[in-house]
Protein backbone atom coordinates (compact mmCIF):
# COMPACT_ATOMS: atom_id res chain seq x y z
CA UNK A 1 0.00 0.00 0.00
CA UNK A 2 2.77 2.40 0.88
CA UNK A 3 4.63 1.86 -2.42
CA UNK A 4 1.43 2.21 -4.47
CA UNK A 5 0.53 5.45 -2.66
CA UNK A 6 4.00 6.88 -3.20
CA UNK A 7 3.76 6.62 -7.00
CA UNK A 8 0.90 9.16 -7.48
CA UNK A 9 2.68 11.56 -5.14
CA UNK A 10 5.87 11.31 -7.21
CA UNK A 11 3.93 11.89 -10.44
CA UNK A 12 2.21 14.95 -8.99
CA UNK A 13 5.58 16.32 -7.85
CA UNK A 14 7.07 15.92 -11.33
CA UNK A 15 4.04 17.58 -12.91
CA UNK A 16 4.26 20.46 -10.43
CA UNK A 17 7.99 21.00 -11.13
CA UNK A 18 7.35 20.83 -14.89
CA UNK A 19 4.58 23.42 -14.64
CA UNK A 20 6.82 25.66 -12.54
CA UNK A 21 9.59 25.38 -15.17
CA UNK A 22 7.15 26.31 -17.97
CA UNK A 23 6.02 29.40 -16.04
CA UNK A 24 9.61 30.50 -15.40
CA UNK A 25 10.58 30.07 -19.07
CA UNK A 26 7.47 32.00 -20.19
CA UNK A 27 8.28 34.87 -17.83
CA UNK A 28 11.88 34.94 -19.10
CA UNK A 29 10.75 35.03 -22.74
CA UNK A 30 8.30 37.86 -22.02
CA UNK A 31 11.02 39.84 -20.28
CA UNK A 32 13.36 39.33 -23.25
CA UNK A 33 10.66 40.45 -25.70
CA UNK A 34 9.97 43.57 -23.64
CA UNK A 35 13.69 44.32 -23.52
CA UNK A 36 14.02 44.04 -27.30
CA UNK A 37 10.91 46.17 -27.81
CA UNK A 38 12.34 48.81 -25.49
CA UNK A 39 15.66 48.74 -27.32
CA UNK A 40 13.93 49.17 -30.70
CA UNK A 41 11.83 51.99 -29.27
CA UNK A 42 14.95 53.80 -28.06
CA UNK A 43 16.59 53.53 -31.50
CA UNK A 44 13.58 54.73 -33.47
CA UNK A 45 12.64 57.49 -31.05
CA UNK A 46 16.18 58.83 -31.19
CA UNK A 47 15.52 59.70 -34.83
CA UNK A 48 12.31 61.59 -34.13
CA UNK A 49 13.02 63.41 -30.89
CA UNK A 50 15.17 66.55 -31.04
CA UNK A 51 18.73 66.00 -29.87
CA UNK A 52 20.87 68.71 -28.28
CA UNK A 53 22.86 70.55 -30.91
CA UNK A 54 26.15 71.38 -29.27
CA UNK A 55 27.29 73.08 -32.49
CA UNK A 56 24.22 75.24 -33.08
CA UNK A 57 25.11 78.92 -33.19
CA UNK A 58 23.36 81.96 -34.50
CA UNK A 59 26.05 83.15 -36.86
CA UNK A 60 26.30 86.65 -38.27
CA UNK A 61 29.12 87.52 -40.58
CA UNK A 62 30.78 86.20 -43.72
CA UNK A 63 29.91 82.51 -44.15
CA UNK A 64 32.70 80.06 -44.89
CA UNK A 65 32.82 76.96 -47.03
CA UNK A 66 34.65 74.13 -45.26
CA UNK A 67 36.59 72.06 -47.79
CA UNK A 68 36.91 68.53 -46.39
CA UNK A 69 39.54 66.31 -48.04
CA UNK A 70 39.60 62.53 -47.65
CA UNK A 71 43.16 61.47 -48.47
CA UNK A 72 45.05 58.19 -48.38
CA UNK A 73 48.23 59.99 -47.29
CA UNK A 74 49.40 63.03 -49.24
CA UNK A 75 47.39 65.32 -51.49
CA UNK A 76 48.90 64.68 -54.94
CA UNK A 77 46.99 67.61 -56.48
CA UNK A 78 47.96 70.15 -53.82
CA UNK A 79 49.61 72.40 -56.44
CA UNK A 80 46.29 72.77 -58.28
CA UNK A 81 44.30 73.53 -55.13
CA UNK A 82 46.99 75.99 -54.04
CA UNK A 83 46.31 77.96 -57.22
CA UNK A 84 42.55 77.63 -56.65
CA UNK A 85 42.73 79.19 -53.18
CA UNK A 86 45.31 81.83 -54.16
CA UNK A 87 43.85 85.29 -53.76
CA UNK A 88 40.67 84.08 -52.06
CA UNK A 89 39.67 85.86 -48.86
CA UNK A 90 40.76 83.64 -45.94
CA UNK A 91 37.53 84.65 -44.18
CA UNK A 92 35.50 82.74 -46.80
CA UNK A 93 36.92 79.23 -46.53
CA UNK A 94 38.56 76.68 -44.26
CA UNK A 95 40.41 73.42 -44.97
CA UNK A 96 40.39 70.08 -43.15
CA UNK A 97 42.21 66.91 -44.24
CA UNK A 98 41.65 63.37 -43.03
CA UNK A 99 44.76 61.35 -43.87
CA UNK A 100 46.43 58.21 -42.53
CA UNK A 101 46.93 58.22 -38.74
CA UNK A 102 50.12 60.05 -37.84
CA UNK A 103 50.59 61.62 -41.28
CA UNK A 104 51.55 65.30 -41.03
CA UNK A 105 51.30 67.96 -43.72
CA UNK A 106 54.51 69.96 -43.47
CA UNK A 107 57.28 71.18 -45.77
CA UNK A 108 58.39 67.58 -46.43
CA UNK A 109 54.96 66.31 -47.50
CA UNK A 110 53.28 69.21 -49.35
CA UNK A 111 54.35 72.05 -51.58
CA UNK A 112 51.36 74.11 -50.53
CA UNK A 113 51.54 76.36 -47.47
CA UNK A 114 47.76 76.38 -47.30
CA UNK A 115 47.57 72.64 -46.47
CA UNK A 116 50.29 72.57 -43.83
CA UNK A 117 48.95 71.68 -40.40
CA UNK A 118 45.43 71.08 -41.75
CA UNK A 119 45.36 67.35 -40.93
CA UNK A 120 43.06 65.94 -38.24
CA UNK A 121 44.91 64.75 -35.16
CA UNK A 122 42.35 62.01 -34.47
CA UNK A 123 42.28 60.39 -37.91
CA UNK A 124 41.66 56.65 -38.28
CA UNK A 125 42.73 53.92 -40.68
CA UNK A 126 40.16 53.77 -43.49
CA UNK A 127 39.28 50.77 -45.63
CA UNK A 128 37.46 51.08 -48.94
CA UNK A 129 33.90 49.78 -48.73
CA UNK A 130 33.97 49.71 -44.93
CA UNK A 131 32.12 51.71 -42.28
CA UNK A 132 35.44 53.36 -41.38
CA UNK A 133 34.90 55.57 -44.43
CA UNK A 134 31.73 56.93 -42.81
CA UNK A 135 33.57 57.41 -39.52
CA UNK A 136 36.26 59.47 -41.29
CA UNK A 137 33.62 61.67 -42.92
CA UNK A 138 31.98 62.24 -39.53
CA UNK A 139 35.35 63.20 -38.02
CA UNK A 140 35.85 65.82 -40.74
CA UNK A 141 32.36 67.24 -40.22
CA UNK A 142 32.76 67.26 -36.45
CA UNK A 143 36.04 69.20 -36.68
CA UNK A 144 34.58 71.70 -39.15
CA UNK A 145 31.47 72.28 -37.02
CA UNK A 146 33.68 73.66 -34.25
CA UNK A 147 33.97 76.86 -36.29
CA UNK A 148 30.57 78.63 -36.31
CA UNK A 149 31.56 80.51 -39.48
CA UNK A 150 31.54 77.26 -41.47
CA UNK A 151 28.07 77.24 -43.03
CA UNK A 152 28.65 74.89 -45.98
CA UNK A 153 30.62 71.65 -46.06
CA UNK A 154 32.11 70.17 -49.24
CA UNK A 155 33.47 66.60 -49.14
CA UNK A 156 36.27 65.93 -51.65
CA UNK A 157 38.68 63.09 -52.46
CA UNK A 158 42.42 63.44 -53.01
CA UNK A 159 41.82 63.07 -56.77
CA UNK A 160 39.16 65.79 -57.06
CA UNK A 161 39.71 68.98 -59.06
CA UNK A 162 37.74 72.24 -59.21
CA UNK A 163 36.23 73.08 -62.60
CA UNK A 164 35.81 76.80 -61.91
CA UNK A 165 37.59 79.47 -59.93
CA UNK A 166 36.97 80.06 -56.24
CA UNK A 167 34.62 83.01 -56.68
CA UNK A 168 32.18 81.15 -58.90
CA UNK A 169 32.15 78.04 -56.70
CA UNK A 170 31.74 80.09 -53.52
CA UNK A 171 28.79 82.02 -54.92
CA UNK A 172 27.14 78.87 -56.34
CA UNK A 173 27.33 76.95 -53.05
CA UNK A 174 26.58 79.76 -50.58
CA UNK A 175 23.61 81.10 -52.53
CA UNK A 176 21.80 77.77 -52.44
CA UNK A 177 19.42 77.18 -49.49
CA UNK A 178 19.77 73.41 -49.96
CA UNK A 179 22.31 70.66 -49.54
CA UNK A 180 23.57 68.84 -52.63
CA UNK A 181 23.23 65.12 -51.97
CA UNK A 182 22.97 62.61 -54.80
CA UNK A 183 20.13 60.37 -53.59
CA UNK A 184 17.84 57.90 -55.33
CA UNK A 185 15.86 54.73 -54.71
CA UNK A 186 18.01 51.61 -54.74
CA UNK A 187 15.95 48.77 -56.18
CA UNK A 188 18.76 46.20 -56.35
CA UNK A 189 18.11 43.33 -53.97
CA UNK A 190 21.79 42.77 -53.21
CA UNK A 191 22.40 45.96 -51.21
CA UNK A 192 19.58 46.23 -48.68
CA UNK A 193 19.78 43.70 -45.86
CA UNK A 194 16.31 42.78 -44.49
CA UNK A 195 17.88 42.50 -41.04
CA UNK A 196 18.03 46.32 -41.02
CA UNK A 197 14.26 46.37 -40.65
CA UNK A 198 12.37 47.74 -38.79
CA UNK A 199 15.03 50.32 -37.79
CA UNK A 200 15.67 51.13 -41.45
CA UNK A 201 12.59 50.23 -43.56
CA UNK A 202 13.24 49.38 -47.20
CA UNK A 203 11.14 52.32 -48.40
CA UNK A 204 13.71 54.66 -46.81
CA UNK A 205 16.74 52.91 -48.30
CA UNK A 206 18.70 55.24 -50.61
CA UNK A 207 21.84 55.16 -52.72
CA UNK A 208 24.04 57.91 -54.15
CA UNK A 209 27.43 59.49 -54.56
CA UNK A 210 29.69 59.81 -51.53
CA UNK A 211 30.70 63.35 -52.55
CA UNK A 212 28.24 65.66 -50.84
CA UNK A 213 27.83 69.37 -50.11
CA UNK A 214 25.91 70.11 -46.93
CA UNK A 215 24.15 72.89 -45.09
CA UNK A 216 25.31 73.26 -41.50
CA UNK A 217 22.05 71.88 -40.10
CA UNK A 218 22.42 68.69 -42.16
CA UNK A 219 26.06 68.29 -41.13
CA UNK A 220 24.86 68.40 -37.51
CA UNK A 221 22.33 65.63 -38.18
CA UNK A 222 25.09 63.38 -39.51
CA UNK A 223 27.50 64.06 -36.64
CA UNK A 224 24.74 63.56 -34.05
CA UNK A 225 23.59 60.22 -35.44
CA UNK A 226 24.37 57.02 -33.58
CA UNK A 227 21.26 54.88 -34.18
CA UNK A 228 21.47 54.51 -37.96
CA UNK A 229 25.26 54.21 -37.91
CA UNK A 230 25.08 51.28 -35.49
CA UNK A 231 22.76 49.43 -37.90
CA UNK A 232 25.11 50.13 -40.82
CA UNK A 233 28.11 48.82 -38.90
CA UNK A 234 26.29 45.58 -38.22
CA UNK A 235 24.46 44.89 -41.48
CA UNK A 236 25.99 47.00 -44.28
CA UNK A 237 29.20 45.25 -45.30
CA UNK A 238 31.07 44.77 -48.55
CA UNK A 239 30.87 41.32 -50.10
CA UNK A 240 34.27 39.54 -50.19
CA UNK A 241 35.90 39.67 -53.66
CA UNK A 242 36.07 36.57 -55.82
CA UNK A 243 39.08 34.40 -55.00
CA UNK A 244 40.01 31.55 -57.36
CA UNK A 245 41.67 29.68 -54.49
CA UNK A 246 38.33 29.34 -52.68
CA UNK A 247 36.66 27.37 -55.47
CA UNK A 248 33.00 26.55 -54.81
CA UNK A 249 33.07 28.60 -51.61
CA UNK A 250 32.83 31.66 -53.88
CA UNK A 251 29.24 30.72 -54.73
CA UNK A 252 28.28 30.93 -51.06
CA UNK A 253 30.21 34.16 -50.49
CA UNK A 254 28.62 35.85 -53.50
CA UNK A 255 25.15 35.29 -52.03
CA UNK A 256 25.97 37.70 -49.22
CA UNK A 257 24.61 41.25 -49.34
CA UNK A 258 27.09 43.56 -51.05
CA UNK A 259 26.57 46.84 -49.20
CA UNK A 260 29.01 49.76 -49.60
CA UNK A 261 28.34 51.99 -46.54
CA UNK A 262 29.52 55.33 -47.98
CA UNK A 263 27.14 54.96 -50.96
CA UNK A 264 24.08 54.64 -48.72
CA UNK A 265 24.61 56.09 -45.25
CA UNK A 266 24.12 59.87 -45.65
CA UNK A 267 21.32 59.43 -48.20
CA UNK A 268 19.43 56.94 -46.01
CA UNK A 269 19.97 58.93 -42.81
CA UNK A 270 18.58 62.13 -44.36
CA UNK A 271 15.61 60.18 -45.78
CA UNK A 272 14.98 58.66 -42.32
CA UNK A 273 15.12 62.19 -40.87
CA UNK A 274 12.51 63.43 -43.40
CA UNK A 275 14.95 65.98 -44.84
CA UNK A 276 14.80 65.07 -48.53
CA UNK A 277 12.66 68.13 -49.18
CA UNK A 278 15.65 70.27 -48.17
CA UNK A 279 17.99 68.68 -50.72
CA UNK A 280 19.09 69.17 -54.30
CA UNK A 281 19.21 65.43 -54.93
CA UNK A 282 22.35 65.53 -57.05
CA UNK A 283 26.09 65.73 -56.51
CA UNK A 284 28.36 68.64 -57.49
CA UNK A 285 31.22 66.24 -58.32
CA UNK A 286 31.42 64.64 -61.76
CA UNK A 287 32.57 61.03 -62.10
CA UNK A 288 32.88 59.08 -65.35
CA UNK A 289 32.19 55.38 -64.82
CA UNK A 290 33.61 52.44 -66.73
CA UNK A 291 32.49 48.84 -66.48
CA UNK A 292 35.30 46.34 -66.12
CA UNK A 293 35.57 42.62 -65.52
CA UNK A 294 38.12 40.43 -63.75
CA UNK A 295 39.40 37.08 -64.98
CA UNK A 296 36.57 35.49 -63.02
CA UNK A 297 33.99 37.54 -64.96
CA UNK A 298 33.02 39.62 -61.96
CA UNK A 299 31.79 42.81 -63.59
CA UNK A 300 31.87 46.06 -61.69
CA UNK A 301 31.76 49.81 -62.25
CA UNK A 302 34.93 51.79 -61.58
CA UNK A 303 35.68 55.52 -61.91
CA UNK A 304 37.63 56.48 -65.02
CA UNK A 305 40.95 58.23 -64.33
CA UNK A 306 41.65 61.34 -66.40
CA UNK A 307 45.24 61.80 -67.54
CA UNK A 308 47.02 64.57 -69.47
CA UNK A 309 45.76 63.40 -72.89
CA UNK A 310 42.04 63.27 -72.03
CA UNK A 311 41.79 66.32 -69.77
CA UNK A 312 41.84 68.89 -72.55
CA UNK A 313 39.47 71.83 -73.16
CA UNK A 314 37.02 69.70 -75.16
CA UNK A 315 36.55 67.11 -72.40
CA UNK A 316 36.28 69.75 -69.67
CA UNK A 317 33.74 71.73 -71.69
CA UNK A 318 31.58 68.60 -72.09
CA UNK A 319 31.49 68.19 -68.30
CA UNK A 320 30.67 71.86 -67.78
CA UNK A 321 27.83 71.73 -70.31
CA UNK A 322 25.87 69.10 -68.37
CA UNK A 323 22.74 70.79 -66.99
CA UNK A 324 20.61 67.82 -65.91
CA UNK A 325 20.90 64.31 -64.50
CA UNK A 326 18.48 61.44 -65.17
CA UNK A 327 17.73 58.83 -62.48
CA UNK A 328 16.43 55.62 -64.06
CA UNK A 329 15.13 53.98 -60.86
CA UNK A 330 12.79 56.94 -60.23
CA UNK A 331 12.18 58.06 -63.84
CA UNK A 332 13.32 61.44 -62.53
CA UNK A 333 15.21 64.22 -64.32
CA UNK A 334 17.06 66.53 -61.96
CA UNK A 335 17.51 69.88 -63.68
CA UNK A 336 20.36 71.95 -62.29
CA UNK A 337 19.04 75.41 -61.51
CA UNK A 338 19.89 78.48 -59.51
CA UNK A 339 16.54 80.17 -58.86
CA UNK A 340 14.91 79.65 -62.27
CA UNK A 341 18.11 79.76 -64.31
CA UNK A 342 19.82 76.62 -65.61
CA UNK A 343 23.37 76.31 -64.29
CA UNK A 344 26.16 73.74 -64.72
CA UNK A 345 25.54 70.63 -62.64
CA UNK A 346 29.15 70.04 -61.66
CA UNK A 347 31.66 72.25 -59.85
CA UNK A 348 34.24 69.50 -59.28
CA UNK A 349 35.39 66.33 -61.03
CA UNK A 350 37.32 63.14 -60.25
CA UNK A 351 39.50 61.07 -60.67
CA UNK A 352 42.31 63.25 -62.04
CA UNK A 353 45.97 62.28 -62.24
CA UNK A 354 48.69 64.86 -61.46
CA UNK A 355 49.31 65.15 -65.20
CA UNK A 356 45.64 65.93 -65.86
CA UNK A 357 45.60 68.46 -63.03
CA UNK A 358 48.70 70.13 -64.47
CA UNK A 359 46.92 70.48 -67.82
CA UNK A 360 43.93 72.14 -66.13
CA UNK A 361 46.33 74.59 -64.55
CA UNK A 362 48.22 75.31 -67.77
CA UNK A 363 44.96 75.67 -69.74
CA UNK A 364 43.72 78.27 -67.26
CA UNK A 365 40.71 76.26 -66.00
CA UNK A 366 41.76 77.10 -62.45
CA UNK A 367 43.10 80.58 -62.03
CA UNK A 368 43.49 83.26 -59.40
CA UNK A 369 40.26 84.53 -57.88
CA UNK A 370 38.86 87.88 -58.88
CA UNK A 371 36.28 89.22 -56.42
CA UNK A 372 34.45 91.02 -59.25
CA UNK A 373 33.43 87.62 -60.65
CA UNK A 374 31.16 86.76 -57.73
CA UNK A 375 28.06 87.50 -59.76
CA UNK A 376 29.46 86.79 -63.21
CA UNK A 377 28.68 83.82 -65.39
CA UNK A 378 31.04 80.88 -65.07
CA UNK A 379 34.37 81.14 -66.90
Amino acid sequence: MTKKAAQPIAVRRVLWLSWKLVVLVSVALCALALLRLHSHSDLTSSLSRPRPRIYRHKFEGTPKIAFLFLARRRLPLDFLWDSFFEGADVATFSIYVHSAPGFVFDESTTRSLIFRGRELKNSIQVGWGESTMIAAEKLLLEAALEDPANQRFVLLSDSCVPLYNFSYIYNYVISSPRSFVDSFLDKKEGRYNPKMSPIIPKRKWRKGSQWITLLRSHAEVIVDDEAILSVFKKFCKRRPPLDARKGKLNLKLQKQHNCIPDEHYVQTLLAMSDLEGELERRTLTYTQWNQSATKMENKGWHPFTFDFENAGPKQIKEIKNVNHVYYETEFRTEWCRSSSTLVPCFLFARKFSPGAAFRLLSDGVVRRTDASELLDSPP
